[in-house]
């Protein structure tokens, strides 16, 4: 009997250790599945930041044109193309707040002088300045819709650094959650129309 209870302990600690090596391998093939899976979702907000900033670098280089072409109309609105001047220079340089917020500030500044140009009937009629007007328009959409593909994966990476077990390994990884492009106070008021 001692033989056969030998051979059965020996099997059981054979039995045992594959059991254990296989349940090492699935915990360090989960590991690398939710760290690899983290680098995706981040990958993607990284990226999807790039596409922001090519569009606004896309603006940032019509803007000149714009405001060359302007000029010659609109002596009377300086601070309007001034706007638009430091707005742009400041869209370079910083941290993505800083350029969303420059970002905005253009917006505002291109609005303006879009406005303006209303009460100058040649230079509506001016065909580089309708192609501009039209270019930085097509921008401004392609900036929005980059704006909300960049906050749909930030909501999806931050989303996957709140979950279990992904939490724990977002903190074990230092994981950083990253900010909403968010629009600011001023666009989330209501609109007057006024007749």
């Amino acid at each position: 009997m001692m033989p056969s209870t030998k051979i059965t302990g020996d099997l059981i600690m054979v039995s045992t250790t594959i059991i254990l090596g296989i349940a090492a391998v699935v915990v360090v093939l989960l590991i690398v599945y939710i760290y690899n899976s983290l680098i995706r979702l981040r990958m993607r907000v990284n990226n999807a930041w790039a596409q922001i900033d090519v569009q606004l670098k896309r603006r940032y280089d019509l803007i000149p044109n714009l405001i060359n072409t302007v000029k010659g109309y609109m002596k009377h609105e300086k601070g309007v193309l001034e706007e638009v001047t430091k707005a742009r220079a400041s869209l370079v340089t910083g941290t993505m707040g800083q350029k969303a917020k420059a970002s905005n500030q253009i917006t505002d500044a291109l609005k303006s002088i879009f406005a303006v140009a209303e009460s100058y009937p040649q230079l509506k009629a001016n065909e580089n300045f309708k192609m501009l007007q039209e270019e930085l328009s097509g921008t401004e959409s392609k900036i929005a819709y980059a704006r909300q593909f960049y906050n749909d994966s930030v909501m999806g990476y931050n989303e996957s650094l709140q979950v279990f077990p992904k939490n724990i390994f977002a903190k074990l990884f230092a994981f950083q959650a990253r900010e909403f492009f968010e629009a600011e106070k001023k666009e989330k008021e209501a609109v007057k129309v006024e007749f």
